[in-house]
């Protein structure tokens, strides 16, 4: 989400920092300047008010208003940084992604997150900020693009392929409250059918039950659930031609459901599937190419990061804190 740039190279770091604290406001002030362009690029009228923002948490995730509280103290209190970190009802903004559920032997989430290089924040943060441990993919300085907790549950995002804008949260911050507070799969429906969302987006949750399922929400019609185990940029139907066919979802979903659906397959095989065309995307001069593979096992509640000469691990007790830098 941060402004376009050089697209070729990317820089990945992975922070422990258990408490909001010193780590959190390095990352913020290193972020903010680029993410308070992209707030106000409607202009300030255009983003709700300090008050709207912080009522509308207070009202669908009351249990994440002391840690937005802490976060805001840690960014200096100032209005627009305090009204960007509720991510209610920030800028529209766009990616691809493909995700699928593994359920043979160790159940694993394995997704790809397509989108612009220069708009990754690249951080793979472990914290412990309420009940759970938590390890994600940041996005928003403290939303979660994909992430574990240590229950186990495991979820990711993807674009839902329509053009409709609304009333409702960025779906990192829904994500970031499903991982701090939810044990399993269903008590994270719930949270999805009854949280408002800016855009229509994918998500899709696996507990260390096996019990998955991808929700189809959006800011202008009910959600809709289904236990389906792949989950790209439509909703069941095309309803943004020119989109689907850039990011070729219709292309992506039939790779993944013909790996599942082959008896031979292995979770490894899936693996390599996701680090190979059409499901690995390669379009990095349009800003849609993959960036990077995450694979969540809820057994283990463990998570590797992949790229294609490279290969992160942690898990809720092991995490190494670690930086590297991705060629695409």
């Amino acid at each position: 989400m941060t402004p376009a740039g050089k697209e070729s190279t990317k820089y990945f770091r992975a922070i422990y920092e258990l408490s909001p604290g010193d780590k959190w406001e390095h990352l913020f002030n290193e972020f903010w300047p680029d993410y308070k362009k992209w707030f106000l690029r409607e202009g300030d009228e255009a983003r709700p008010s300090y008050m709207q923002g912080l009522k509308a948490l207070r009202k669908h995730m009351p249990e994440l208003v002391p840690t937005y509280e802490r976060l805001t103290t840690l960014a200096g209190g100032g209005d627009t940084a305090s009204r960007f970190l509720s991510l209610y009802c920030p800028p529209p903004y766009l990616s691809g992604c493909t995700q699928a559920v593994w359920t043979g032997g160790q159940p694993a989430l394995v997704r790809n997150y397509d989108y612009s290089a220069s708009r990754l924040e690249g951080v793979v943060l472990k914290s412990r900020w309420n009940e759970k441990t938590v390890i994600a993919m940041i996005d928003g300085i403290w939303g979660a693009l994909d992430g574990i907790n240590d229950s186990g549950l495991s979820v990711s995002l993807a674009f839902g392929g329509r053009v409709s804008v609304g009333i409702g949260f960025g779906i990192p911050i829904i994500l970031r409250y499903i991982l701090e507070f939810c044990d399993d799969t269903e008590s994270a429906i719930t949270v999805l059918c009854n949280t408002p969302s800016h855009m229509s987006y994918n998500v899709t949750v696996l507990d260390q039950h096996q019990r998955f399922a991808t929700v189809y929400i959006t800011p202008d019609r009910p959600p809709v659930v289904r236990q389906v185990p792949v989950a790209t940029n439509h909703q069941g139907k095309i309803e943004w031609p020119r989109h689907a066919w850039a990011t070729a979802t219709l292309e992506r979903e039939t790779a993944a459901y013909s790996m599942l659906a082959n008896t031979d397959e292995t979770l490894e095989g899936l693996i390599t599937g996701f680090q190979c065309p059409p499901i690995y995307n390669t379009a990095h001069h349009r800003g849609f190419g993959t960036l990077y593979t995450a694979v969540y096992r809820p057994l283990s509640r463990s998570v590797e990061y992949l790229w294609p000469k490279a290969r992160w691990g942690f898990d809720m007790d092991y995490f190494q804190e670690q930086q590297r830098w991705v060629n695409f």
